[in-house]
């Protein structure tokens, strides 16, 4: 008996060990949303709304090109500056977007592995129960 008692501890390690590389990948994965949803949190939160305030001063200018050139040219300007702004925004916007694909790529060549790795614990598993199996048959005939 004290064989088949070393067998089940055995698998018993196996399977724990395996749990563990589980554990850790599903940490990994976790982490990395994580800071990928904390990134796209803080560009919302720091963006601000550039459009609506381009809207505005550009019918502002409309109205200052008729009273006074040189207001309209500051309101040009200023016009200009939304512009950059919300181009910038747009970058960043693209940047979030990269990082996401990113995100997305690492979390499927984890989800790949993990399953190749399910695999191959599957195989060992039924590999052992093979062999406990057998020597309990063994162990019945000698008695």
């Amino acid at each position: 008996m004290s064989k088949v008692d070393e067998l089940i501890a055995a698998l018993k390690k196996e399977e724990k060990k395996k749990t563990n590389i589980l554990v850790w990948v599903l940490a990994i994965v976790g982490a990395i949303a994580a800071i990928a949803g904390i990134a796209y949190a803080v560009y919302r939160f720091l963006t601000p709304d550039y459009l609506e305030d381009f809207e505005e001063d550009f019918d502002d200018d409309l109205e200052d090109c008729f009273e006074d050139e040189d207001k309209a040219d500051d309101k040009h300007e200023e016009a200009k500056k939304s512009e950059a702004a919300v181009e910038e925004a747009k970058e960043a916007e693209e940047a979030v977007e990269e990082a996401k694909e990113a995100v997305a790529d690492a979390a499927e060549a984890v989800e790949d592995a993990v399953s190749e790795k399910a695999e191959e614990i599957k195989a060992n598993v039924a590999e052992a129960a093979a062999q406990a199996a057998e020597a309990v048959e063994k162990k019945a005939e000698e008695e």
